[in-house]
Formats: structure tokens, sequence, C-alpha cells
């Protein structure tokens, strides 16, 4: 039996309610399905079972032989595809995973959960996510305004997708145990972040994002202080008080207060 290893933050998903739980929240529709870390290759095999087309990517060279063994059938068919890699170095200069529309599911390792995430909200080609991922890692990701875990993941998630924690997963449900509670966050995109051709895009180039994106760090760097507190530390205050009287802001609001469009009204303003 294989050892679950630490360097990959690998814990095995095993409970079946929970594997036909995330079959049965997937979209009913004829895309490609990315799989990141697909381990064993138990919800692997349920997806290619639900007729599914999939594109794994595990780092893990002593899985990727098991698998290889494994769906030695699917792969000579071109049901299943593997690519024995790391996938955010796959995703390095490339703009998208796959060259057509596809949707992405995974059980994440948390030390890279929220990279994997913001890369596929990225990526205009991934239309739908399913990751399993810790519990408050997802509510962050779900979260609205006022809510205490509001915050810049979620002003980013939410300016191109719907988010929401479809169910919490407990420890006993993996092989080995985490040491956290898991959920399972579902986010469909309705836009792309950039996008020279789409008129629904966010921003026309990378760097608009980049910029956005530091604001928001900035915003949020202190949850506790003032937003106008905060942003002063990168930004000239007579000109944000001027956007906040612009936009009927009160000074003594709080990061976690303010709506998603209005951090995006703000940013144009400010900059």
């Amino acid at each position: 039996m294989i050892k679950a290893k630490k360097k990959f933050g690998q814990n095995f998903l095993k409970d079946e309610s929970v594997l036909e739980k995330i079959i049965q929240s997937m979209p009913n529709d004829d895309l490609k399905v990315v799989e990141i870390g697909p381990g064993l290759g138990d919800l692997t095999r349920k997806l290619l079972i639900s007729g599914k087309r999939v594109s794994a990517f595990e780092i893990d060279m002593e899985l990727c032989r098991i698998l290889k063994k494994s769906f030695s059938k699917e792969l000579e068919e071109g049901r299943l595809t593997l690519d024995c890699s790391d996938i955010l170095s796959v995703w390095e200069g490339n703009e998208s995973l796959l060259d057509t529309k596809y949707h992405l599911i995974a059980n994440l390792p948390y030390y890279i959960a929220t990279n994997i995430i913001l890369r596929a909200l990225r990526d205009p080609n991934c239309t739908n996510l399913m990751v399993m991922v810790q519990k408050e890692v997802a509510y962050k990701f779900a979260a609205n305004s006022g809510d205490k875990a509001f915050s810049s993941l979620a002003v980013l998630t939410k300016s191109v997708a719907m988010a929401e924690v479809l169910f919490e997963v407990s420890r006993e449900s993996f092989s080995p145990p985490p040491k956290v509670t898991s959920a399972v966050l579902k986010i469909d995109k309705f836009r792309d972040f950039v996008s020279k051709e789409s008129s629904t895009a966010l921003f026309e180039r990378e760097e608009e994002y980049r910029s956005f994106e530091a604001f928001l760090k900035t915003a949020f760097k202190a949850p506790r202080k003032t937003l106008l507190k905060n942003l002063s530390q990168s930004f000239d205050k007579e000109r944000i008080l001027s956007s906040f009287e612009k936009l009927n802001l009160p000074q003594n609001i709080r990061a976690h207060q303010l709506q998603v469009e209005d951090y995006h009204l703000l940013f144009q303003d400010i900059k």
C-alpha cells in the first residue's frame, strides 16, 4: 500500500459518499475535466464511469506509475490523458492549461490551494471549479461583503464568478486524516479577468489585473484598521478622500464592509 507523502500534502479521499456527491455536483455537459492531483485514481475512475473525458496532472512520479498501470485501457483509448508534472509549472508561460474549454476538479494540498484557485480563475478556458480545500479557505473565497471572512480572495473571485461552499468533509474521510476539516468549494465563472477579445472581461491587460490584485492586498492588509488607513500606506491620502466622497463611502469604513463593485470603482478612480 502506498504511503501519503508530506512534501506533496497528500491526503487521499476514500469516502465513497463524498466522491458521489462531488460527481453529482459536476456540470452535466460534454466539456473535458481537468483533475489536479488524482492520487490513487478513486475520483478519476468515477469521472470516467460517468462519461467524462479527463486530463489529469500528477506531480508524484510513484503515483503516476500506479495510475498508468491502473488506467492503461482508458489512456490507450484517449478517454484519459496523464501529465506527470507540477501543475503550476505547466501554467507558467501558458495562458491556459488546455486549448479548449474545461472544468477543473481537485482535492488540493492546503499549502498551494489558494495559488491554484487564483490561477484557474485567470485561465480563460477554465469555466468551472470544484475543489476540496481547507474549510477556512473555502469560506474565504465564498464570503460576502460584511462577513468576517470577506477578503481580497472573495473580491477577486466574485469579480468574475459565483462561489459557494457545497458541503464540509470530515477528517475521517481521508487517509491519512488531515489535521483540519475540509470543504468542497464550487466556483462558476461568468467572465474573464483579462481578455482583448471579450467585451465582458474586466481588464484588457495582465498588468491591470496585477495592479488590482496589489490594490486589494493593500486594502485588506490590516483588517482591524479602516480602509482609509490601509490605502494611505500606498496612495495619496487626499486622493483617497476625494474618491471616498465621490463614491459616498464613510471615512471609517473597513475593508470587509465594501461591496465588490465598490472596489472596482475605487480602484479605477484612485489609479
